[in-house]
């Protein structure tokens, strides 16, 4: 029930004596008729309007107590609040709970959530993302869409979600209507395809069978796919990650012999990467099919097809998430959202 302000009471109470009645009353301060009845019961035990003296469970923390659990987890954010409870100093009290550590945490704008997980990346990781894109900050739309950007992904056909939730009830943990299913490492099996997009090309989608080499990426890929694109769009540039396959000797030397223009990429720059964003749409298509694929064969099957369904128009936002540049030169290199 909303607690009435003290002047509000007053008020209602000088209404009551006045003959008003309680309903009338209880429109005038808009409150409820019970609230307004029990306001005159208070007042005719009581003699005053005000809330009776409540006896509330202590505050076991100082604010001393308060200022060693805020700053102990912004030194180590990954401090546990049980942990931090079994440590804080006491002095009357004989111990804290981990809820009040978690209350407090909450007072102060921590909240427990999900790392995000990224690559490691070293002093030299950070000055080379740093420096790629300074250079490529400014560069416009007409610079990205000379860019073929091309990469391979493995995609499995199942795998396990940790955002899943599941709503149980006591002792039903592990019941079979309870209990996510899953093989690790992709059980089931996985398809690798490789792809290449621009802001106004894109090249069919390569099923990869087995595991993707210096050989395989030689031949299978940059010969037949790779380099009939871009002798016919001369004023393209090849773009590549630094995978073991593409910085193999033999695929160098091959590209040079052919005149091919590779973009230089820094290392350990997955999010750099424009292309991450139609993998994650044909992902999505595939996983959204009303008829999920049950076998490698019409997985392989269901990502050909959802490649082709996936329009130009659509691709375009590859060439718009090239800003991260500004979110990677505004981190000093180090990790950001994208």
């Amino acid at each position: 029930m909303p607690k009435v302000p003290a002047h509000l009471c007053e008020r209602a109470l000088g209404m009551l004596q006045g003959g008003m009645r309680t309903a009338g009353v209880a429109r005038a301060i808009h409150s409820y008729v019970r609230t307004v009845r029990r306001l005159r019961q208070r007042y005719r035990e009581t003699g005053r309007t005000a809330d009776r003296l409540r006896s509330v469970r202590p505050r076991v923390p100082t604010p001393a107590h308060d200022r060693y659990i805020w700053t102990s987890h912004l030194r180590d954010r990954y401090k546990m609040a049980t942990t931090t409870a079994q440590v804080t100093p006491r002095t009357h009290n004989p111990s804290i709970s981990a809820q009040t550590v978690r209350n407090r945490l909450r007072e102060a704008g921590l909240r427990a959530c999900r790392p995000v997980v990224r690559q490691v990346l070293t002093r030299h990781h950070r000055q080379q993302r740093h420096l790629w894109a300074q250079i490529h900050r400014h560069w416009s739309r007409m610079d990205w869409q000379k860019v073929l950007f091309t990469d391979e992904l493995r995609f499995c056909l199942t795998r396990g979600d940790g955002r899943i939730r599941v709503y149980l009830r006591r002792n039903e943990r592990y019941t079979e209507a309870c209990t996510l299913e899953w093989e690790r490492f992709g059980g089931g099996g996985s398809v690798m395809v490789w792809g290449s997009v621009s802001l106004h090309h894109r090249n069919e989608l390569v099923v990869i069978a087995g595991n993707l080499n210096a050989v395989c990426y030689r031949e299978d890929i940059i010969l037949p796919h790779v380099v009939p694109f871009l002798q016919a769009h001369p004023d393209m540039t090849h773009k590549h990650d630094n995978a073991t396959s593409h910085t193999a000797r033999s695929v160098h030397d091959f590209l040079q012999d052919r005149n091919v223009s590779v973009l230089p990429w820094p290392a350990k720059s997955l999010v750099l990467n424009g292309i991450e964003i139609v993998w994650d749409k044909l992902d999505r298509r595939v996983r959204a099919r009303a008829i999920p694929p049950r076998n490698v064969r019409e997985h392989a099957g269901a990502l050909v097809e959802e490649w082709g369904n996936i329009s130009q128009q659509e691709l375009a936002h590859l060439v718009q998430s090239m800003r991260r540049c500004t979110a990677v030169l505004n981190a000093a290199g180090d990790h950001t959202r994208y």
